[in-house]
C-alpha cells in the first residue's frame, strides 16, 4: 500500500503543472477512454437469486455473472485506472457469452432485472466511467423470435449452429436499427459495439450508427471487425498482430511497431480480445515468465497513439487458445506486482493530455529496443521499451528533445542531463520498461525534493505506528499479567 501511495504521490509531481485531472465523462473523447473488456456471466455473481441453475465449473454454461457482480466490482476496474467496461451482448440468450440472441427486445434475466441493469449503470456514472454493450448483428440462435414469423430474414450461419440475417434485405436492416436504437433508449448504455455483420453494406452501418448518434449524440459507436464505416474506433487486426509479435518474447521482431501512428478514427489497442486467443498463452509456451512480460507489454498499451482495450483477466495472467477456455470466470487472485503496475501506467495516462492525445514519433526500434515520443505544448514524455535479454542504450539527439533538458524517469527514478556531445543517453535493463518526463534543466529539482520529502515522511510515519502498536500490545500484556 506505501508503495503504491508514495508511486501515486511521485508521478503526479513529475507531471508538475503540466498534469490535469482526467476530463469528466461527459467531456471525454473517444481517446480519453481506456477499457476493460468483459462478459457479465464470467466476471462476478453478485446475487445468487438469479443463477437458474448456474455451475462456475461448467466452461460451456452459465456460471453466475450478473449486473450486480458488475456493480460489486467496480472499484476493482477503476482501481486500475480504467475508464469504461465493456460488458458483451446482454439480451435474453441462449449462450453465456450472449451472442446466440434470443430477443433484441429482452434482458437476459440470468444477468440481472432492469432494475440491476439501471442500479448499474447509475453506479458506473457516479464513479465517472462509462459502460458499452455488444448488439450482435448475426450468430444468433435458430430460436430467435425474428427467426419463425420472418420468412426471408434469416440465412445459416457458417457454422451451422446459428443463423445470420438477411443484410441486404431492408426490412431486416430497418428492424435491427429500430432494435438498437430502442436498446440504447432503454438501458442508457454509453457505447454500443457492433458484432458479426460480416460483409454488411457500408450504407446500411453507417445509417445505424447515424440513427444510434441522433438518439444519443454522446453515445460512441465502434465494432468487432475492421470496416469502413463511420465507427468511433478503427478496428485494425494488423496492429494486434503488431503489438503481439513485439512483446510476447524477449529479442523479438518489432518492425510491426513502424506502422503506429495517430489515425482518425483513433485504432483500438488490444494484445487479444474475447475472440482470439489469449496472449498470456503465447508467452508460457516461449517459456516466458508472464507478470514481467506484461508489465512491459501494458506500459506500451497505455502510451502508444490509440485507446487501449484490455481483457478482463489480464492482470491475472490467464490463458487459453479458444472459448470456452479463454473465458474463465474471473477468480480475482490477483498478482498484485502486476495490477499495480496496470493502474500506475493507466492513471498517468488519464492525468495527462500528451499520453492521450498529443503528437507521437517513432524514435528507435530494432529488435525489441522501442524508443518513441509523445507529446503537445505543455508536456512531452519519452517512452522506452527495452524489450530485449540484456541491458540497452538508447542516445536522443538535441534535435528530438531539446537543448539544455533533463529526462526523470517514472518508475527507476533515474535522471538524465544532456551530455557534453549533446546526446541524451537513457539506459534500461532488460525486460523493463519506463516513462521519461522531459523537463528543464533549472539546477534544484523542487518536485524531487518534495517527493523525497513526502516519501521519508510516509516511512517515519510507518515506523512511528509499528513502534505505538508495539508499546501498547506491551502496555496491554503488563495489564493483563497476573499479579504474584
Amino acid at each position: 500500500m506505501i508503495k503504491k501511495t508514495v508511486a501515486a504521490i511521485g508521478a503526479a509531481l513529475l507531471i508538475g503543472s503540466a498534469a490535469f485531472p482526467a476530463a469528466s465523462a461527459e467531456e471525454r473523447t473517444v481517446l480519453d477512454e481506456s477499457i476493460y473488456d468483459t462478459l457479465v456471466d464470467r466476471f462476478y455473481n453478485g446475487a445468487t437469486e438469479n443463477d437458474q441453475g448456474a455451475n462456475a465449473t461448467d466452461n460451456y454454461g452459465f456460471n453466475g455473472g450478473d449486473f450486480a457482480g458488475l456493480q460489486e466490482k467496480l472499484t476493482y476496474i477503476q482501481d486500475m485506472g480504467f475508464t469504461a467496461v465493456s460488458i458483451g451482448p446482454i439480451f435474453e440468450t441462449a449462450t453465456y457469452d450472449g451472442s446466440a440472441v434470443l430477443s433484441y427486445g429482452t434482458i437476459e434475466d440470468r444477468f440481472g432485472t432492469d432494475r440491476e441493469l439501471k442500479d448499474m449503470l447509475s453506479a458506473y456514472h457516479e464513479a465517472d466511467m462509462k459502460v458499452f454493450a455488444d448488439f450482435p448483428l448475426g450468430g444468433v440462435s435458430p430460436d430467435h423470435e425474428w427467426a419463425a414469423g420472418q420468412n426471408g430474414w434469416a440465412v445459416p450461419s457458417e457454422n451451422g449452429e446459428t443463423i445470420d440475417w438477411d443484410l441486404g434485405n431492408q426490412d431486416v436492416q430497418d428492424a435491427l436499427i429500430d432494435a438498437a436504437v430502442s436498446f440504447a433508449e432503454k438501458t442508457g448504455v454509453d457505447g454500443i459495439r457492433l458484432t458479426n455483420f460480416g460483409d454488411a453494406d457500408t450504407a446500411f452501418l453507417d445509417r445505424m450508427i447515424a440513427e444510434l448518434k441522433e438518439t444519443s449524440p454522446e453515445l460512441m459507436v465502434f465494432s468487432s471487425a475492421p470496416s469502413e464505416a463511420d465507427f468511433d474506433m478503427s478496428d485494425n487486426p494488423d496492429i494486434m498482430e503488431a503489438l503481439r509479435s513485439a512483446f510476447v518474447e524477449m529479442d523479438p521482431d518489432s518492425s510491426g511497431i513502424n506502422q503506429l501512428e495517430l489515425t482518425e478514427p483513433p485504432s483500438m489497442l488490444a494484445f487479444d480480445d474475447l475472440n482470439t486467443d489469449r496472449f498470456t498463452t503465447g508467452m508460457v509456451e516461449r517459456n516466458m515468465f508472464p507478470p514481467t512480460r506484461w508489465k512491459v507489454a501494458a506500459t506500451a498499451l497505455f502510451t502508444l497513439p490509440g485507446v487501449p482495450v484490455m481483457t478482463y483477466g489480464t492482470e491475472i495472467a490467464v490463458t487459453g487458445k479458444e472459448a470456452p477456455g479463454t473465458h474463465p470466470l474471473h477468480n480475482f487472485k490477483t498478482d498484485e506486482e502486476l495490477k499495480e503496475h496496470i493502474a500506475d501506467v493507466n492513471s498517468i495516462r488519464n492525468q495527462s493530455d500528451a499520453l492521450r492525445t498529443g503528437d507521437f514519433k517513432l524514435l528507435h526500434n530494432e529488435g525489441g529496443l522501442i524508443a518513441y515520443k509523445r507529446w503537445n505544448r505543455d508536456e512531452t514524455w519519452v517512452i522506452i521499451v527495452n524489450n530485449t535479454s540484456e541491458t540497452q542504450r538508447v542516445d536522443l539527439t538535441e534535435e528530438e528533445i531539446g537543448e539544455g533538458k533533463k529526462l526523470r524517469a517514472l518508475f527507476d527514478s533515474n535522471l538524465v542531463s544532456q551530455a557534453d556531445s549533446g546526446e541524451y543517453r537513457l539506459v534500461l535493463d532488460r525486460e523493463t520498461a519506463d516513462l521519461f518526463i522531459v523537463e528543464e534543466d533549472t539546477g534544484l529539482n523542487i518536485p524531487y525534493i518534495i517527493a523525497a520529502i513526502l516519501v521519508y515522511t510516509t516511512f517515519v510515519g510507518f515506523i512511528y505506528m509499528v513502534w505505538r502498536k508495539g508499546k501498547q500490545r506491551a502496555q496491554d500484556e503488563k495489564a493483563v499479567k497476573p499479579k504474584a
